[in-house]
């Protein structure tokens, strides 16, 4: 009997399940993990971390005395349970240990993810403080809609091994109990290093905007002693626009030389005791 399934055709296989299992979905009941007398029923999202695409395939695994069904609602999903259960078929398990082996195949390479992906964020850390523009907000927002895929996925799963590990039904002997006590053990370990690298990125978007702070306080400071030096020459301007009959420049030829040059001078002081006061 063909174990793997399309999810369309679980009406099909229900001669093989207990009559409670399409019952109990049709009422849509089904959560990450539930156990009965007699089977456990098994519902998840996947992820696929090792794909660009973000979409999630459902899986629906049925586990009793007998046998090990697993269906899927995606084709992608399909493929990828295809090719585990495929590469299994050369070693003589049993269904309890099939169901171990899928898991343990179906998280095989994660680690290996996570750790790039923290390379790339240490990596992307300096060019995102050298530049903060628009880009650099789009990287962190990437990164975090990432981790939180990741997080919402590692943590159905390590809920789903824990409750395997329980062996409440005894459906699951004490060393494939044990075994999915390891697996949980390894999850925890993947969320961990999610929520490590969660906060990573929210430091890091805290010193993007601690970053455009400095930029527009430079900008500002700029402004100030631009307004700053060409303060009194506006007051000169001012001065010398009241149209006065008796002004200086009227009597004196170098009236207009003088002051020209006072203003010069006076921006020339302001500068220099602007950058002695390093504000600029």
């Amino acid at each position: 009997m063909e174990t793997v399934l399309p999810l369309a055709r679980l009406e099909e296989m229900q001669a093989y399940m207990d009559p409670r299992v399409l019952r109990h979905i049709h009422e849509g009941r089904s959560e990450a993990f539930e156990g009965f007398e007699g089977f456990d029923l098994i519902a998840f999202d996947w992820y696929d971390v090792r794909s660009d695409r973000t979409e999630d395939a459902r899986f629906l695994l049925y586990l009793d005395r007998e046998r090990l069904l697993c269906f899927c609602g995606e084709e992608r999903g399909l493929t990828r349970a295809r090719e585990i259960f495929a590469a299994l078929e050369e070693e003589p398990l049993s269904r309890e240990q099939l169901l171990h082996r899928f898991f343990v195949r179906l998280l095989m390479g994660d680690m290996d993810h996570l750790d790039a992906l923290e390379g790339e964020i240490a990596d992307g850390e300096d060019a995102v403080l050298a530049r903060p523009d628009a880009s650099s907000l789009t990287q962190i927002a990437a990164w975090r809609r990432e981790l939180l895929r990741l997080r919402r996925y590692y943590e159905q799963l390590d809920s789903i091994f824990r409750e395997l590990a329980d062996n409440e039904n005894s459906l699951l002997g004490s060393e494939t109990a044990r075994r999915f006590s390891n697996l949980g053990n390894r999850t925890e370990r993947y969320l961990n290093t999610v929520q490590d690298l969660r906060e990573s990125v929210a430091h890091l978007r805290e010193a993007y905007q601690s970053q455009l702070s400095i930029r527009q306080n430079d900008l500002m400071k700029v402004f100030t002693v631009v307004t700053a030096v060409f303060l009194p020459l506006t007051l000169l301007t001012g001065w010398y626009g009241m149209n006065f009959a008796a002004m200086p420049e009227l009597r004196w030829r170098y009236g207009y030389p003088a002051v020209i040059g006072l203003s010069a001078v006076i921006v020339g002081a302001l500068l220099w005791w602007f950058k002695r006061k390093k504000w600029l």
